[in-house]
């Protein structure tokens, strides 16, 4: 871990259940790169907070997004750009009856979650605009089908310099990853048993992280 995230993780907020709480950076650099929707939080003076939901992109120690010039978001970013940036994966529903015959209260859900605390920067360079809006393209259109993004095609030249690409730069980062850490040996058991057996999607998923994360696992 380099010093930057470090410190980034260091003064990341507390959380309710420390257990749940994930610090290693190579994981929450890991799921940011896996995930592409998350809720943009801007200063307003509107009469309720303003969130907006938009694809985003995590490359170059950054999150990046592409978005029009005109609108609410835009002037929000100029007037204040402290943003807030959520991103989370409800990975599996765990049902009471995997480990009570009677109670509900154990029905939970096993999730990864994090919150990125930055500053939102307007990218005016050519090249950094390029990498952000190719690392978009492998991530929604892997398979391809379209020519690279290039300032030699004269199309591609108008529409880079058209488009607004801004990057949030993190100042500390929040992540909680729920797999059932608080759990102890025998309800653990039964819950990762029960998902193994439902074995509907994300239910595999949820196990490997349970094992990941469990102390007693071998």
């Amino acid at each position: 871990m380099n010093e930057y995230y470090f410190c980034t993780m260091m003064v990341s907020t507390p959380m309710r259940r420390s257990e749940h709480r994930e610090t290693d950076m190579a994981e929450i650099s890991a799921f940011l790169q896996q995930m592409s929707f998350g809720f943009l939080s801007t200063k307003s003076a509107a009469e309720y907070p303003q969130i907006t939901p938009l694809n985003f992109v995590w490359t170059m120690d950054a999150l990046y997004f592409h978005s029009s010039r005109l609108g609410n978001k835009v002037a929000e970013l100029k007037a204040d750009n402290r943003v807030t940036f959520c991103v989370a994966d409800e990975v599996a529903l765990v049902p009471s009856y995997f480990t009570s015959d009677k109670l509900a209260c154990p029905a939970t859900a096993f999730f990864k979650s994090v919150i990125v605390y930055g500053h939102a920067l307007i990218v005016e360079d050519a090249e950094e605009k390029i990498a952000a809006l190719s690392a978009f393209m492998e991530k929604l259109q892997p398979e391809g089908g379209y020519s690279p993004f290039t300032m030699n095609d004269d199309e591609y030249r108008r529409n880079i310099k058209s488009v607004l690409v801004v990057k949030i730069v993190p100042d500390k980062i929040s992540a909680k990853f729920k797999f059932g850490q608080n759990r102890d040996k025998d309800s653990w058991e039964k819950t990762r048993d029960g998902l193994l057996q439902r074995a509907k999607p994300g239910d595999s998923e949820a196990v490997t992280e349970m094992e990941k994360r469990c102390p007693f696992h071998t």
